[in-house]
């Protein structure tokens, strides 16, 4: 106990201990009177943007919710195509969904829909953790009455202000509007893919059921699972997804208490594909392949139903080309053949846009039938070679700078299991460029390509290409793709690669319009898929397939064509049950483009049996169809495709490894031009090739025959089996200018002769990299035609009997002491050293032969001429 010396003294001291609690409950007074003050400002202000985000919100107008608008497609010239909405939709109301419906529809889109008022706290974030526990798209975040609303009357823009106007609309709509109205609605309105709308339309479609009652647990399950992505869970195309989804489903119904879990296993034992009916839909939509894209694409970037949204869709649609392209599918112009399953599938892409042209979904459809399988877009087939590109070569120069001409060895291989690889004709080439590789479509260098890469950088590459590879195996390098790709795909990636390694994912659709007058602009952005040193030498190295490999059925003259073929083969297991032999081909491709359109073609059959395989000549229909779209839209106005400074040619001796670079002597035949990624494996050293030496022909004798007017030449030579040499035979006629007439490698020739000239001929040795031997010549006299002999009662040069025959004012007459030699011979010009000036020897015109004229004596004539003056 503290002591004071007086009252003064403890009172100021008590004083003290006071100050500074009173000091901390007037600074904490302070802070909550400004909190106070922050939240009051804070509500007023989210008061009044709550206010001014929902001033403008769209009134509930019940026609919107019940009665659909109906939307206009244009095409790429902005001319009308089709109106979507005037198709017949089933509508049901409440009392007519079972309870099994019901039940999968709330326990996936909103488990708490009769315990709220348009907007679920609860279910929002509960929405949250779902998906970060069970993954992306577990469960909704949004309630039934908000996707309603969403649908009815708001645009699918991503921003505050429109989900505000989402939240304030659906409290409004539950005021309005009963539960059982809202969820009514909401079944008749939402989208279940294959254009389907409405739940009871999706059941017909995919169960062939028009009464709900009869919906098994499965089969809600299933039509539940769809809306969350549609065309990602169509059960037509893509049954592993949607089976994956409607178990998802069951567990949600199991989790929220509509079955038990022994119900929801049972139920997911069921196969997708045992609940489907067949795939049909009745309509009289024209270009229906290309509108079912169109579809596809708007609902999947807006969310809505196109068929009552009231939209403005542009598309890029050339009517001309889609129109060209169901006719070749549905003639026997191309495709001849009795087989009924067998199909075809065309995709027309602009290379520098990805904008889709056209569209073949199938070929002679079922009269009536339309929004069926589409071969363009829905069909997933194993590509073959065509993938090459995507897998193997092109990471090989994107990643480790390969050349044109790096050189790879086509051998015995195998797989890294140990499985063995072959090529498709069971031979193997050896060394041999990369180029050479992909033009002849070599198996085992495709392997190797990839190996080196790598599988992870090699499914990096194509999924920039859109391919989609959730993973990589070896196989891929041949095109032993899993999940197969499409078409469309196959067009986009090859697109990417003619419009200097930019994709631009392929869509249909340019922009949408909506009722309010609002746009939205659809147009994927472009995306850096290589460097521009890939793209282009990929692109040289496929015009090398259609100029001389595997794909000249396709080229077309006049137009700068890159492309690929592919085939695929049975496994063991399925040409052991349908009975097919080992060569047995059920897919053919091609891929192509130029510097205007990329089309991709795959021909085969919609199901496997006895006859689904292609024959020799069926496996050209897919270039055939390829070569005839080609010609049929590209004018040649995008001219050839060019050279990026990242990129050098250089001439390379064939065979070399590592690469020398031709020299002045290299023959032509051993000289490719081969692409460099600038200050990549480009060669320095230079081929050691000398002069080559060519011998002259030897023996040459022209002889004339009267009775047919010609001359017949003939001569000898010693061919060197390692070179490959040719004759050059030059003629001269009276002394005018020497001419070529034949190039040949046979060792004779006829020539027609006219009377009373002179012929004087060379024959020159040509070597493949076209240097010359001397000339070794021959000189023959035709002679003329003696008059005829005048009457008894003519003189020759009379008047009045006959005319006096013309006389030459420089006649070529023969010297009567040496019939052989003309009296005055029409000398070669001396300008021209391959005539002789004093031509020896000559034919005598008695005996109609000629005497050899020797090259080696003629060697000095030929002065600066070299005999290369034709050289080609």
């Amino acid at each position: 106990m503290e002591n004071y010396r007086s009252r003064t003294e403890r009172k100021q001291a008590e004083q003290k201990k006071q100050r500074p609690r009173k000091r901390g409950r007037s600074m904490m007074k302070k802070i909550v009177l400004i909190m106070l003050l922050i939240m009051t400002i804070g509500m007023f202000s989210g008061v009044a943007a709550f206010a001014w985000m929902i001033k403008d919100a769209p009134p509930l107008d019940e026609t919107l919710l019940r009665d659909p608008l109906a939307s206009i497609v244009y095409d790429v010239n902005g001319q009308k195509v089709v109106e979507l909405g005037q198709q017949k939709r089933i509508y049901v109301s409440y009392n007519d969904i079972p309870k099994v419906l019901e039940e999968a529809v709330l326990a996936t889109e909103d488990a708490r829909f009769y315990k709220h008022h348009g907007f679920d706290i609860v279910r929002f974030f509960g929405a949250v953790l779902a998906n970060i526990r069970e993954g992306f798209g577990a469960e909704g975040g949004s309630t039934i009455t908000q996707q309603v609303v969403k649908l009815s009357f708001l645009t699918p823009e991503k921003t505050l202000k429109r989900k505000v106007q989402e939240l304030w609309l659906a409290i409004r709509l539950e005021q309005k509007y009963s539960k059982h109205e809202i969820l009514e609605m909401y079944l008749n309105k939402i989208y279940y893919s294959n254009r389907a709308y409405g739940v009871a339309k999706a059941a017909e479609t995919y169960f062939g059921k028009s009464d709900l009652s009869q919906l098994t647990l499965p089969e809600a399950a299933l039509l539940a699972g769809i809306p969350q992505s549609p065309n990602n869970y169509n059960p037509f195309t893509h049954p592993e997804a949607a089976e994956k989804r409607r178990n998802t489903v069951l567990s949600l119904m199991a989790k929220h208490g509509f079955i038990s879990k022994e119900e929801a296993e049972e139920a997911k034992k069921v196969p997708v594909q045992s609940l489907l009916t067949e795939n049909k839909q009745q309509s009289d939509i024209p270009y229906d392949s290309f509108i079912d894209q169109v579809i596809d694409e708007v609902t999947e970037k807006t969310g809505l139903d196109v068929f009552t949204a009231g939209l403005q869709i542009y598309t890029t649609l050339d009517p001309n080309a889609q129109s060209y392209v169901e006719e070749l599918l549905n003639s026997d112009e191309v495709i001849r053949t009795n087989k009924a399953d067998f199909q075809a599938g065309i995709a027309l892409v602009d290379t520098k846009t990805g904008e889709i042209r056209a569209l073949g979904g199938g070929r002679k459809k079922e009269e009536g039938v339309t929004f069926g399988f589409n071969y363009a877009t829905d069909t997933r087939k194993q590509p073959g070679s065509t993938i090459k590109p995507i897998v193997d070569y092109g990471p090989a120069i994107e990643y480790l700078k390969w050349s044109t001409y790096h050189q790879l060895k086509d051998e015995p291989y195998q797989y890294s299991d140990g499985t063995p690889i072959k090529n498709w004709d069971g031979k193997y080439e050896g060394q041999m460029s990369m180029r050479t590789a992909l033009a002849r479509s070599r198996n085992i260098p495709a392997l190797k390509a990839l190996q080196e890469v790598g599988l992870e950088r090699a499914k990096q590459f194509a999924n920039k290409l859109g391919m989609g590879f959730e993973e990589m195996h070896e196989a891929y390098a041949v095109g032993g793709v899993d999940k197969g790709v499409s078409p469309l795909q196959m067009a986009g990636a090859y697109s990417a690669f003619g419009n200097g390694g930019i994709y631009i994912e392929p869509h249909a659709v340019k922009k949408v319009v909506f009722p309010d007058g609002t746009e939205m602009d659809l147009r994927p952005e472009p995306k850096v898929a290589m460097k521009d040193y890939t793209a282009f030498m990929i692109t040289d190295m496929l015009k090398t397939v259609v100029q001389s490999g595997t794909g000249t059925a396709a080229n077309v003259p006049g137009l700068h064509i890159a492309g690929k073929t592919g085939t695929t083969n049975y496994d063991e297991k399925d040409r052991r049950k349908y009975g097919l032999s080992k060569g047995a081909v059920p897919d053919s491709w091609f891929v192509g483009y130029t510097p205007n359109y990329t089309a991709a073609i795959w021909t085969g059959f919609s199901k496997k049996s006895s006859e689904a395989y292609l024959s020799k000549y069926e496996q050209q229909y897919a270039k055939q169809l390829f070569k005839r779209v080609i010609s049929h839209v590209d004018d040649g106005s995008g001219g050839d495709f060019k050279q990026p400074k990242s990129v050098v040619q250089l001439a390379v001796k064939k065979g070399t490894n590592p690469p020398k670079l031709a020299n002045e002597h290299t023959p032509k035949s051993e000289i490719t031009y081969e692409y460099f990624v600038r200050g990549y494996e480009e060669p320095t050293e230079v081929a050691e090739d000398k002069p080559e030496v060519v011998e002259p022909v030897k023996d040459l004798r022209a002889q004339y025959d009267p009775a047919t007017q010609t001359i017949s030449l003939s001569w000898s030579y010693t061919i060197d089996p390692e070179k490959d040499v040719s004759f050059e035979v030059r003629q001269t006629v009276d002394g005018r200018k020497p001419t070529v007439i034949a190039k040949t490698k046979d060792s004779q020739l006829t020539v027609d002769a006219k009377e009373g000239s002179v012929y004087l001929f060379e024959v020159y040795a040509v070597a493949a990299d076209g240097t010359t031997s001397a000339p070794t010549t021959a000189l023959v006299q035709i002679p003329k035609k003696e008059p005829e002999q005048p009457t008894e009662n003519e003189t020759p040069g009379q008047p009045g009997n006959g005319e006096s025959p013309e006389t030459p004012t420089n006649p070529t007459e023969p010297n009567p002491n040496n019939p052989g030699t003309p009296t005055n011979p029409t000398e070669p010009n001396p300008n021209n050293p391959g005539t002789p000036t004093n031509p020896t020897n000559p034919t005598n015109p008695n005996n109609n032969s000629s005497t050899n004229s020797s090259g080696t004596n003629n060697q000095q004539r030929n002065g600066n001429n070299d005999g290369a003056t034709n050289r080609q």
